[in-house]
């Protein structure tokens, strides 16, 4: 079994054979909360791929100390989820469920159609929630890296964005129910080449925003037979990339 994970910035200085001493809420959380115990296995991680693994050896209210045994990084692959605003919750679930399947940035997008809106101070409180969405999700999968949220982008801000990565070398996908190129039929000549994936809300990706998206370099595809809610789309296609492109099938950190 891998051991739990706990945040802390000193991970990425950790060493070897040194002791890494861990406060605060996280220290609290492992010791009171999950009542970590002298003897057991953690792994300590600082949120941007670095891992140290170790046991616990000693133990306060809000402090604890490991032992490290062993310093890796994970090798994440650079992936981005363009995730639409979308009612009831389903963003969110779309969020935790691609932390856990490997993604490293979260775009929220105030699409055309989104009936949700992030405006005003709305806007700081929706991204902190996606933000601590992340974290939590990154923790249960024990991964060392938490996906960055950005702030919200409108579609012309997006179409930007686009731009810049498909300028800089990434592939920009768009899952529209309406496209000719499958997904599963894309070739990969470099299995490690950044990718973004694009997702819609409920009412779908109007027309002119797939116009501004595949002009400014993205590719539009669809992920299968059926048409998935905004919840699952984006997870569904992830783990597709996953087994596509040989991620799952390979050790997930390196020394």
């Amino acid at each position: 079994m891998t051991a739990p994970v706990f945040v802390d910035p000193a991970a990425a200085t950790a060493a070897a054979g040194g002791v890494l001493r861990v406060e605060g809420d996280e220290a609290r959380h492992a010791v009171t909360v999950q009542r970590r115990q002298a003897g057991e296995r953690i792994d300590v991680v600082d949120g941007a791929g670095a891992r140290a693994s170790g046991v616990l050896v000693a133990s306060g209210d809000r402090w604890m100390e490991v032992r490290i045994e062993a310093v890796s990084r994970d090798l994440d692959p650079d992936s981005t989820l363009v995730q639409a605003l979308a009612k009831g919750g389903r963003d969110e679930q779309a969020v935790e469920a691609a932390v856990e399947l490997g993604v490293t940035r979260i775009v929220p997008w105030a699409s055309d159609r989104a009936i949700v809106q992030w405006r005003g101070p709305k806007a700081a409180k929706g991204r902190e929630k996606w933000s601590s969405l992340a974290l939590a999700a990154a923790k249960q999968s024990r991964r060392a890296l938490v996906p960055s949220v950005d702030d919200a982008a409108t579609t012309k801000q997006l179409a930007a964005r686009v731009r810049e990565a498909v300028d800089a070398g990434a592939r920009v996908l768009v899952l529209h129910e309406a496209a000719t190129a499958a997904l599963a039929d894309l070739a990969w000549a470099d299995p490690d080449q950044p990718v973004w994936m694009i997702v819609g809300p409920e009412g779908g990706i109007s027309d002119a925003e797939l116009d501004a998206l595949t002009a400014a370099g993205a590719i539009a595809v669809v992920l299968g037979p059926h048409v998935l809610r905004a919840s699952s789309a984006g997870p569904a296609a992830l783990a597709a990339l996953g087994a596509l492109r040989g991620h799952w099938s390979r050790p997930g950190a390196a020394s």
